[in-house]
């Protein structure tokens, strides 16, 4: 049996060559192309050949998908006008192909550098993903790096038919240190690491509802949640509907109501009735999930 193949630690192309079946991805715009971003030039800062994504078609279990793999090791992953057109290029074709979309998210958010390209780009991206998602095609978000899925990115990722992720995986819209500048240590301490994990990582965002699977940190645990996700989509509608927004908007009013006063992760899970709720940060995935079995926001 081969070894265990950390996701957390994988770089995005070593992703995509575990995820898929084995040769099956094929890069749109690969980094012989050149296409790098015209703003990092301007200000003599590093640029990357693929501009920190690598998107193409591969085989998921035999399913053809289309796939975009954000790297977090080139400005952490964050979105620039390039990336950011790569991104929508992508959704835009999945629409007009009618092909599910995986999207393996690994972003701080928008690229700083390039200002208001920037936030324009990540806007397309959400207009390009909920555009998918009206015309039918399923989206499968997966978040398990070391960057996690911020900012503008954690929008993308939520509006997601499905986000998979690992404990490692961190998701929300402001980053620690963010919410610390903007709101003081008092709000937010981000050098408390045991609580960053606690209120944007894996554990509690599926609590919360804002995740569907959580896996190990294992790339084949990944690629098993994703086979089972896309599978899911033959059986069951996946247009995004009125309906859905509602549900949707009601679950985050009730999560409020019932939370909104409580300032550790802790103490939302003391609320839900997860049993021995101090321990959840000590439980593997499998023990984990047992114990939220039918405490977690949305069930």
């Amino acid at each position: 049996m081969s070894r265990p193949v950390s996701y957390q630690e994988a770089t995005a192309r070593e992703r995509l060559q575990h995820l898929f079946n084995p040769g099956s991805f094929e890069e749109f715009i690969p980094p012989s192309a050149r296409v790098t971003s015209p703003h990092l030039a301007q200000l003599n800062a590093p640029v990357a050949f693929d501009d920190g994504v690598a998107i193409g078609h591969a085989l998921l279990g035999g399913v053809p998908v289309y796939v975009a793999a954000q790297e977090g090791a080139f400005m952490g992953g964050a979105v620039g006008e390039v990336h950011g057109a790569k991104l929508v290029g992508l959704l835009r074709k999945a629409i007009a192909d009618k092909v599910a979309v995986v999207l393996l998210v690994e972003s701080g958010g928008v690229r700083l550098h390039e200002a208001n390209a920037g936030l324009i780009a990540v806007s397309e991206v959400m207009r390009a993903l909920l555009d998918a998602r009206d015309a039918g095609v399923p989206v499968i978000a997966l978040v398990g790096g070391a960057n996690g899925a911020f900012g503008g990115m954690g929008i993308v990722t939520r509006c997601a038919n499905v986000v998979i992720m690992s404990e490692e995986g961190r998701l929300a819209m402001s980053g620690p240190e963010v919410i610390e500048t903007a709101n003081g240590v008092e709000e937010f301490d981000s050098r408390d690491r045991a609580l960053v994990w606690r209120t944007s990582g894996g554990k509690h965002r599926y609590l919360l509802g804002d995740c569907q699977r959580i896996v190990a940190d294992d790339v084949m645990a990944f690629r098993q949640a994703a086979q089972e996700a896309l599978a899911a989509f033959a059986n069951q509608p996946t247009a995004l509907t009125l309906e859905a927004l509602e549900a949707e908007q009601k679950m985050l009013e009730a999560r409020l109501q019932n939370y909104g006063t409580l300032h550790d992760p802790v103490d939302i899970w003391e609320a839900m009735q997860v049993p021995d709720a101090a321990n959840v940060p000590m439980l593997d995935v499998d023990s984990f999930i047992a114990a939220a079995a039918s405490h977690r926001q949305g069930v």
